[in-house]
């Protein structure tokens, strides 16, 4: 064998730290992050991984070059990943000690990570645009045949914007195709093309910034221009138009051409932005990168950002991985949401890393929330992140709304609703608006009692309550598939009364319907909206005006703008606000200000009603206030005392597994070896305890705490106690580190 064979180095999706050397003939430096198909394994079985390195010719030498096996073959229809984002994967694996191959294969779309030639397709239909003869069947009364509301839907939702992709569309595939048979739709190219400096042509300025907008974007702007710029945290109320100021900054990257990544939490938020973005960016190439896509589509959509061919990226959290030779702006949406962060796999955050990549890019962030995560809050204190605030809102005559806190052990209330709501509810819609119903919870009754003994069904694999979902008669579980019909009767004494207890958002909407029988009603949550595009009918239907009252979940509680909607009611909060996780109250106020700014956006006055037992809690009364600074700064000096974050660090181990016994000698072995990685570092090691949910989908669950003052001294402990655990054989027990967590 020739000693000057090509060997390379090779990551790939195996819990095992170091890389794979493979023979790799006609392979050479230039081939560094090319995605390649390899022999793995007993009986030769085939993985996709990626080169990240190739071996100095001399070593290994020809003796121990006989013992590699070569590569099956490498994907060159595929462009190699760049250095700068096998660098990003690099940090990922090392701050969150996770594989370079685990990080690396996440990121792929999953039409690259087969181990077969990638041959490019293009997806069939990407987008499509109204024709005037479609403008003509909307405006006609008998075009149209009068249950076609599909289309008609379709047909409006086109006639509001220059074009909008296929995987957008709320309407089914037949839907589209009669639509394209008769003409009135037709296929829409992708437009692409890097903006010269200076040129605005694309960007469609549909309003005019105040002076708060003007400033916040003339100040980014600016630091556009220099080589090294802070991140930006916009501290902006709800409605106070952060969308438009990142429109704007998306506007100023294009015409210095550069590319820009927009990052939002949730992918049923994508389809809404997506198309408003289409509308005022018409001659730019827009791309989405979430997990909802069919697999074509975004690796194709994947190419074009990698390429340069894409203008601006829209996606979740994955998308922070995107490779963009061009970028020059990255927007974190609602930079605070739990969203943003992992929580299976590599559980790495997508804000953390998007500071981190923007550093690695020289390129401008904004980091963008009405309620900023208490981390970057404190790093805006400290100067870490460069402060910027939105106070008022958009539209000159919107305010914020009132907020009203009703007494639950004062006020009488059925079926969750109180007297007071019922009647705000009623005011609302013999005005002409509209109201919101927010709880935050499935099913018809969060359980099933019976009336004689109290027995209550319990999940099979969990250690949970069954939801009672009177919609199909089915008891389901909300944490794992497990659902089973109604029991005829009581399982400990027969008794045939069984009854909901609590509320949940089926309870509320049948309530609504009873008490308002002509008021046109829609419930929002995956239950009531699992069809492709229902959510975005919905919600265009509320903006248009032709719904009375929206109940729901977290699904209505942002992103979303109703001229309309004056009156917001908060239903059974109290349960989240007296949590053991430290992080409740900041993330249950954060949800309260999301779905409480829906209100009063427009030139009508909003208000709140929150149902409560506990009138006098510090949350709500910052809710009536909407002082969240102050809140903040009460919370983060309760998080110094604590040396919890941003004061703190902390890690947790979590692991599972079918067997109670395996799982806690697993335990007492990981704090042992813990223990002896720590040494006399200063850093505390909790005892284990049961996860939140003890038991899941069959399987017992615990969870083992570190904190530590100094993110160097956690580090370092992580690194050689991993080293100890990796060495050790925990067959019957699933493991895994999660650094930064944000469920305690």
């Amino acid at each position: 064998m020739n000693a000057q064979t090509t060997v390379v180095r090779v990551a790939l999706d195996v819990p095992l730290l170091q890389q794979f050397e493979f023979l790799a003939p006609g392979c050479s430096t230039d081939d560094v992050g090319r995605i390649v198909a390899v022999p793995f394994g007993r009986g030769d079985r085939q993985m996709a991984g990626v080169i990240v390195g190739v071996v100095e010719p001399d070593a290994p030498a020809e003796t121990a070059q006989a013992q590699l096996k070569s590569i099956l073959f490498v994907q060159r229809g595929i462009p190699a990943l760049p250095a700068e984002t096998l660098a990003l994967a690099k940090f990922c694996a090392g701050y969150y000690h996770a594989t370079l191959g685990q990080v690396l294969m996440n990121l792929l779309p999953p039409a690259h990570r087969k181990v077969e030639p990638w041959q490019r397709r293009e997806a069939p239909l990407a987008a499509v645009k109204i024709t005037d003869a479609g403008r003509e069947a909307l405006a006609s009364a008998t075009a149209l045949p009068p249950q076609a509301r599909a289309l008609r839907s379709l047909l409006t939702i086109l006639s509001g914007t220059e074009q909008l992709a296929v995987s957008d569309l709320p309407v089914s595939r037949a839907v589209l195709r009669r639509a394209l048979a008769e003409k009135w739709v037709t296929p829409a190219s992708a437009r692409s093309g890097i903006a010269k400096q200076g040129d605005d042509g694309r960007f469609v300025r549909q309003h005019a910034l105040n002076a708060q907008q003007a400033s916040v974007v003339a100040e980014v702007s600016a630091a556009m221009r220099t080589t090294a710029p802070a991140p930006f945290l916009l501290a902006g109320i709800t409605g106070s138009g952060k969308t438009e100021v990142y429109l704007h900054l998306v506007a100023e990257a294009l015409a210095h051409g550069k590319q820009a990544l927009v990052l939002v939490p949730e992918i049923n938020l994508t389809p809404a932005l997506l198309a408003h973005i289409r509308g005022r960016f018409p001659g730019s190439n827009i791309v989405e990168a979430h997990s909802g896509m069919a697999a074509i589509t975004r690796a194709n959509q994947f190419i074009a950002a990698q390429t340069g061919a894409a203008d601006i990226v829209v996606g979740t959290r994955l998308a922070v991985f995107t490779p963009m030779p061009r970028l020059g702006l990255i927007v974190v949406d609602e930079e605070h949401d739990a969203s943003f962060k992992q929580q299976e796999g590599v559980r790495y955050h997508a804000r953390d890393l998007a500071i981190y990549r923007a550093h690695q890019a020289r390129c401008v962030v904004v980091l963008g929330s009405a309620t900023p995560s208490l981390e970057s809050f404190e790093n805006a204190a400290r100067g870490r992140f460069r402060g910027l605030t939105l106070s008022k809102r958009a539209s000159g005559a919107a305010e914020l709304p009132s907020v009203d806190l009703v007494d639950l052990d004062k006020e009488r209330h059925r079926d969750g609703l109180t007297h007071a709501a019922m009647d705000a509810i009623e005011g609302t819609l013999a005005r002409g608006e509209q109201a919101l119903v927010f709880i935050n919870r499935r099913g018809f009754a969060p359980a099933l009692v019976c009336t004689q003994c109290g027995w209550i069904p319990h999940c099979t694999q969990c250690s949970a309550r069954l939801v009672f979902h009177r919609g199909d008669r089915r008891l389901r579980c909300h944490h794992c598939a497990y659902s089973t019909a109604v029991p005829k009767a009581c399982g400990e004494c027969g008794n045939q009364e069984l009854i909901g207890a609590g509320e949940g958002s089926e309870r509320i909407e049948d309530a609504l319907r009873t008490r308002f029988p002509t008021a046109r009603i829609a419930r929002v949550d995956r239950d009531a909206l699992r069809r492709k595009g229902s959510a975005e009918r919905v919600f265009a239907a509320a903006a248009a005006g032709e719904l009375d009252i929206l109940v729901g979940t977290q699904m209505l509680a942002k992103g979303h703008d109703f001229p309309k909607l004056t009156l917001v009611c908060v239903v059974n909060s109290d349960s989240a606000v007296f949590s053991a996780d430290f992080r409740a109250p900041e993330r249950v106020l954060a949800q309260l200000v999301q779905v409480a700014g829906r209100a009063g956006r427009a030139d009508r006055p909003g208000r709140v009603l929150v149902q409560t037992r506990f009138v006098t809690h510090p949350l709500y009364q910052t809710l009536q206030t909407h002082d969240y600074n102050a809140f903040a700064k009460s919370a983060l000096e309760e998080r110094r005392f604590a040396r919890f974050p941003p004061f703190g660090f902390l890690t947790m181990l979590r692991a599972e597994s079918n067997e109670s016994e395996a799982l806690t000698d697993f335990m007492a072995r990981a704090q042992a070896l813990v223990r002896t990685a720590a040494g006399e570092a200063e850093i505390s090691i909790w005892e284990p305890t049961h996860a939140t949910l003890a038991r899941k989908a069959g399987y017992e669950r615990q969870q083992l705490l570190l904190q530590s003052n100094q993110r160097s001294v956690m580090q370092r402990v992580l690194s050689d106690w991993l080293a100890l655990l990796r060495e050790e054989k925990f067959g019957k027990v699933k493991w895994i580190i999660d650094v930064d967590p944000i469920e305690v």
